[in-house]
């Protein structure tokens, strides 16, 4: 296998879909790899580097992969949430910072034994290609009932970074030599109130903004009844108490060993479904 060549876990996301054509741009030759490839330890081929977009918590499962392929540094996609829902009351949130841990203290702990080098990214809320679960849902619920219900004033600040910014992060930390054994925050390039960042959405989908400030329990109720449509099922009530909260993260680090530059939040009409 080429010395340019790097192993892509979750290819097929949304992140990947940006990934892959950069990877390509920036001479590298990507290798998507699909569950049961070369099962034969003998057909394994030699690829030292590698990208995870999968959930990270199921890193443990490539490891023999990894090993037996000669990989010298991994870099893997993790979450904000591992700070940002740390406090939530919610059970599911509350199993995915746990997920979310463990899969970054499995790969510290194993790239450490194995000597392998590792960088773990954590990007904000993606957004990007109309794939994505946060905005593009956020605009899917605007076109079916043509309002967005809010918790009051909805101030707290929110960072949407788009896939293919962090995408281009992924690409930088292949070969960036300081990032070895970093974990980088990866936030968008603009700060924004949660109310701000929903008016975006409406003005992107050419329409005036319509938001409706509630008292936190109708918005709950109105999460609840939206939970009934499987495309919604995944709002939590959490949610709500978060449209008040700062979710903000630093990327100046990133910035500076990366050369991340993130776009201010301004969805174009193909980052809408």
């Amino acid at each position: 296998m080429a010395e340019r060549a790097v192993g892509v876990i979750g290819a097929s996301s949304l992140v990947g879909h940006y990934l892959l054509p950069q990877l390509a741009a920036a001479g590298w030759t990507p290798v998507p790899w699909l569950r049961g490839r070369h099962a034969d330890p003998q057909s394994v081929p030699h690829i030292a580097h590698w990208i995870t977009l999968a959930p990270v918590w199921t890193v443990p499962e490539h490891f023999p992969l990894w090993s037996a392929c000669g990989a010298m540094r991994v870099v893997a996609l993790s979450s904000t949430s591992v700070e940002g829902k740390g406090a939530s009351r919610d059970p599911e949130e509350q199993a995915l910072v746990a997920r979310l841990k463990v899969g970054e203290a499995a790969l510290q702990a194993w790239g450490g034994r194995q000597g392998v080098q590792w960088v773990l990214l954590r990007p904000t809320l993606i957004y990007g290609g109309g794939r994505d679960r946060n905005v593009s849902d956020i605009a899917r619920l605007i076109r079916r009932f043509g309002w967005f219900p809010l918790a009051g004033a909805a101030r707290g600040r929110r960072q949407p970074v788009h896939a293919a910014d962090v995408a281009a992060a992924c690409v930088a930390a292949l070969t960036a030599p300081q990032a070895s054994g970093q974990v980088y925050a990866l936030s968008g390039g603009e700060t924004l109130s949660y109310r701000h960042m929903v008016a975006r959405v409406f003005q992107s989908l050419g329409r005036r903004p319509r938001l409706l400030s509630l008292p936190g329990w109708a918005v709950v109720m109105c999460l609840r009844l939206l939970r009934l449509l499987p495309r919604f099922r995944h709002w939590s009530p959490a949610m709500v108490a978060r449209m008040n909260a700062d979710l903000v993260f630093d990327h100046g680090p990133a910035a500076r060993d990366l050369a991340f530059s993130p776009r201010p939040f301004r969805p174009a009409a193909e980052d809408l479904p």
